[in-house]
């Protein structure tokens, strides 16, 4: 593409100087931008003045040097210097009408590129507790982990999308306890539920279903489940102590065999109703990753003993101690407690590591904000476990406020009044849901806009980008309904206007676009891409009549507005975001 080739005419430039001994600095990247004055060329770079200091010499004195000893090329019609040296190119019409023929040659593989073949890629997203519904924050990480990843595949990365299931720790109990005093209730016997326990409507209607398949197996008398247990919060007592004795009191009065089926229906439940939602939301894992068999596995125990064996590892109290502040960490952490029982920074080590033994060259985990923490005593666990922390990427994703007219929506998974990803695609659609959550960097807070995500304006970037896609759709109508013919053009001297030309531009940043967002892992970067080609487009529109007498000119646009519609679909497509034919 054009960028692509300006960088081989500097570098040619580069190499040309330092051959004839006029320059002595080895090459370094070069940046080149699209102008935003036309007037400035069509793309202009600094090299000279980032060359200026090594090279000893001024600025605009090398630019002069580069141009002159710049490679001829039939693309480019003019070369100024501006400024205090920056090199302002001026594309030739045909390599700017040229993009047209590119596109429709390529079709759907404009914009894939080869800068990651041969890599492969982990990518860790959403990986929620299977305790309850996915929520609209989730949905974000969702969004975001399904663009990244195939933003990634498009540059030729090979790429796998996993779920790690927390499903062995101590939250899944509560959410067990929690469904089998529900099931409880159902044999109209009353009691006050646990201030800790999960609330939401979804342990009822899993409760009714526990008790469909196993009926009253899993009954006990009340008195004898609450004979002698701590106080509740509301009594004054320790929630976390309290769900913890209703838990062990279970166990103990149906049996622990008993207690597993209830907590094995539970999680399998809500496991399902989570794959099913991500599903739909167009969001597809090739790995759904069990906590609970990876620790049966022994890989946690071999990662501590190869700790052990590089002296990183102490005992004090009774613990079993990770020295993480050698490798940068704000304190040690604990492997395994006083009790024997591994911790859960133990468990996800071991599964940091395991990633890399599988063969990943690189791992990404989206995460929330509030992990951010977490970050540096992972690193440094890859690193003495003998990874290069610098494969292991971490986007920190910052939480959504959803706003349902002037009132903001609260949300809390344990109290059970929160609004779930599935509502939250029932009432906008997953359209909007998937481009309104990729819309700011991931380290950006998004107020989420419900009545704007459902209006048909110009102010809904979807609604404005898919009508786009409609608009031409509607062309190709009108002239199916005149039966004219289209024979699709491969010269575009016709095409003089400045929309035209504006247009192509846009058409031709494509192939950036996509290597920046993906190599940045900035989905943004797409969505405002659109936006704008969009904008190009519709002002093309209401200023032009594509469907002219003039058979030559008539095609030529028709050829462009395919290029243009190639450009939305590919696009769309990588944000999962349909696209209509009539709106």
């Amino acid at each position: 593409m054009s960028k692509q080739h300006i960088e081989q005419l500097i570098q040619g430039a580069l190499s040309n100087l330092k051959s004839a001994g006029t320059l002595s600095v080895d090459n370094q990247s070069i940046q080149i931008d699209p102008t935003k004055d036309k007037q400035h060329g069509d793309f202009a770079s600094n090299i000279a003045l980032v060359l200026a200091k090594s090279a000893q010499c001024k600025p605009r004195e090398l630019a002069e040097l580069i141009v002159k000893a710049l490679p001829t090329s039939e693309k480019i019609s003019k070369v100024e210097i501006a400024g205090p040296g920056f090199i302002n190119f001026f594309l030739s019409k045909n390599a700017v009408s040229g993009v047209i023929s590119a596109i429709l040659q390529a079709g759907k593989n404009y914009g894939r590129a080869d800068f990651g073949k041969g890599k492969r890629v982990l990518v860790e997203f959403v990986s929620s507790n299977p305790t309850g519904p996915l929520h609209v924050g989730h949905g974000r990480h969702a969004a975001y982990g399904a663009v990244v990843s195939d933003l990634l595949e498009t540059i030729g990365y090979d790429v796998v999308r996993e779920y790690y299931v927390n499903d062995a720790g101590r939250q899944m109990d509560i959410i067990a306890v929690s469904v089998w005093l529900r099931y409880l209730s159902l044999y109209e016997q009353t009691f006050e539920f646990p201030a800790n326990g999960y609330k939401g409507d979804y342990v009822i209607l899993i409760a009714r279903e526990l008790q469909k398949k196993f009926g009253d197996q899993f009954t006990c008398k009340i008195p004898d489940l609450f004979d002698g247990l701590p106080l509740d919060e509301l009594q004054g007592g320790d929630k976390e102590i309290y769900i913890d004795a209703i838990i062990a009191r279970a166990k103990q009065l149906i049996g622990e065999p008993a207690f597993q089926k209830v907590h094995t229906f539970t999680l399998e439940s809500v496991l399902a109703d989570i794959r099913n939602d991500v599903e739909e939301f167009g969001v597809h894992y090739q790995s759904w990753f069990s906590e609970a068999d990876f620790v049966k596995t022994g890989h946690v125990d071999e990662a501590i003993r190869l700790l052990q064996e590089k002296g990183l590892v102490y005992k004090q109290d009774g613990a079993l101690w990770f020295r993480a502040t050698d490798f940068g960490d704000d304190k040690d952490r604990v492997l395994e407690r006083a009790n024997g029982q591994r911790t859960y920074f133990a468990n996800d080590m071991a599964y940091h590591f395991n990633k890399f033994q599988r063969g990943f060259d690189f791992a990404i985990d989206i995460f929330g904000s509030d992990h951010h923490g977490y970050v540096p005593r992972m690193k440094s666990a890859m690193q003495a476990l003998g990874v290069d922390p610098k494969m292991l990427k971490y986007l920190l994703m910052q939480f959504v406020t959803l706003y349902r007219g002037d009132q903001q929506v609260q949300m809390s998974t344990r109290g059970g009044s929160f609004v779930t990803l599935r509502e939250l695609r029932e009432e906008v659609g997953n359209d909007a849901a998937r481009f309104f959550y990729v819309m700011r960097r991931c380290e950006q807070h998004v107020d989420f806009d419900m009545e704007l995500a459902k209006s048909r304006s110009n102010e809904n970037p979807v609604y404005y980008i898919q009508y786009a896609h409609a608009r031409i759709c509607s062309v190709y109508r009108q002239l199916a309904e005149k039966k004219w013919q289209y024979q699709s053009a491969t010269a575009f001297d016709s095409l003089t206007e400045e929309h035209e030309n504006q247009l192509m531009m846009t058409l031709s940043h494509y192939p950036d676009v996509v290597m920046n967002a993906a190599v940045q892992h900035e989905p943004h970067i797409l969505t405002n891409y659109l936006r704008d080609l969009a904008t190009d487009f519709h002002a093309y529109y209401n200023s032009t009549q594509f469907l002219v007498d003039d058979e030559i000119l008539r095609n030529a646009r028709l050829t462009l507005i395919k290029a243009t519609q190639q450009v939305l679909v590919n696009g769309l497509n990588l944000l999962g975001v349909s696209q209509p034919e009539s709106m």
